[in-house]
């Protein structure tokens, strides 16, 4: 098998380069280098392997109940924010209340943190100490 290896080889002519005229440049050439394995002239074996695609890590976006903030606002945010429906807003809303806890939506860590940033600051805005943050989540 025979391997051609290209380098740019850099010449100047006198003075010194300045990168910021073209003209002042190093003129490059290309250089072969052959390995001691030739066959045929203008032959490269490459070996292609197939990339690795995996899933991004994903992180629940989750809001956790307080004593102040008014049902209807987390489902407004649920909505706004998370864009569910009325029904599911309202059954996760309901799902904090009770446990204590819940899962406003399951994202890619840039985005879920995105998302846990401005549900705390549209609160704070509003007066609210409801509390969101990420953590990660396991898909089962």
């Amino acid at each position: 098998m025979k391997q051609n290896k290209t380098f740019m080889v850099v010449s100047h002519k006198g003075g010194s380069a300045d990168w910021h005229h073209p003209a002042t440049l190093p003129i490059a050439r290309p250089l072969k280098l052959i390995d001691e394995h030739t066959e045929e002239e203008g032959e490269v074996e490459v070996l292609v392997a197939e990339p690795e695609i995996t899933e991004p890590p994903m992180y629940a976006v989750v809001m956790y109940n307080d004593d102040y903030t008014p049902m209807d606002f987390v489902v407004y945010v649920l909505q706004s924010e998370f864009r569910h429906n009325m029904d599911k807003a309202v059954e996760i809303m309901l799902n904090i209340h009770n446990q204590g806890r819940g899962i406003a939506g399951i994202y890619p860590k840039d985005i879920a943190e995105t998302k846990a940033k401005k549900v705390n600051q549209t609160a704070r805005k509003e007066g609210y100490p409801l509390l969101t943050q990420i953590e990660p989540h396991q898909s089962s």
